[in-house]
């Protein structure tokens, strides 16, 4: 049993659905993320990942269906929602002309947070990621790997409980994917929710203590990989077969 086993869940979507003309993108979809909890989901890709945690967060507006944080709804209570939420693009804007440690101070204001603990909170993130040399240059001039370990810095600045990342691992080496692993752990053990998606099933296995499955907009499967392995349901079968990712993904995967 999970020691968060009995609070209620940080991250709720009830029938969430989006119409793009008479396309439906996104079909009722129902999933929660617990606290303490990093929950992979997972599908192909176009099978509506990115535009469900959008409606979670609050990013698009649901042609139906509900989305709660933390037991406030998204779109009716949407200050209370965001201020416990933090979010990680798949491609993260970031202020080009800002320093690493302006940007720090830029997300600090933007929380309204106590700017002394949110610089030292900053410094915490920019050691572990081994950015303190280099955080006075322009996040313009960042790499892919940089930029994603500032953009998380930035987002988990006010100590979000409910984190979400989309397809956080794309285009990372081995080691920064490895210590992203490690950080969204601490981050769980101290009770935040954690949604990430990805196409990528080894990624997923080794990162997630249960995974969602995403397909065509639909849900088709929830559980532990184990249970639904076990399950053995030829349509999910397909899927699994789907998500084998290319080398370099794989490799991530290996060093996770």
């Amino acid at each position: 049993m999970h020691p968060h086993g009995h609070t209620q869940p940080m991250i709720i979507a009830q029938g969430l659905a989006k119409q793009y003309g008479t396309t439906l993108a996104v079909k009722g979809v129902d999933l929660h993320v617990n606290p303490g909890e990093i929950v992979g989901f997972l599908g192909p890709n176009g099978a509506g990942k990115t535009t469900t945690i959008k409606m979670l967060i609050g990013l698009l507006r649901p042609t139906a269906g509900l989305a709660s944080i933390g037991g406030f709804d998204i779109q009716r209570q949407p200050l209370q929602a965001k201020a416990l939420l933090g979010y990680v693009p798949d491609q993260p804007y970031l202020p080009e002309k800002l320093s690493a440690r302006e940007y720090i101070d830029f997300m600090a204001g933007l929380y309204q947070l106590d700017r002394r603990s949110a610089r030292q909170r900053g410094e915490e993130f920019l050691h572990l990621f081994g950015l303190t040399e280099r955080g006075d240059e322009l996040l313009g001039g960042y790499s892919h790997g940089m930029r994603q370990k500032a953009a998380l810095t930035g987002a988990l600045l006010h100590q979000p409980r409910a984190f979400f990342l989309d397809e956080p691992t794309v285009g990372l080496d081995p080691r920064s994917a490895r210590l992203i692993k490690d950080i969204l752990r601490q981050q769980a053990e101290r009770g935040t929710a954690i949604l990430m998606s990805t196409h990528i099933l080894e990624i997923a296995e080794r990162m997630c203590d249960r995974v969602i499955i995403i397909n065509k907009g639909t849900i088709i499967a929830a559980g532990s990989l184990e249970e639904l392995r076990a399950g053995g349901d030829s349509s999910l079968e397909d899927i699994f077969l789907n998500l084998t990712g290319d080398s370099a993904d794989v490799a991530i995967a290996e060093a996770l």
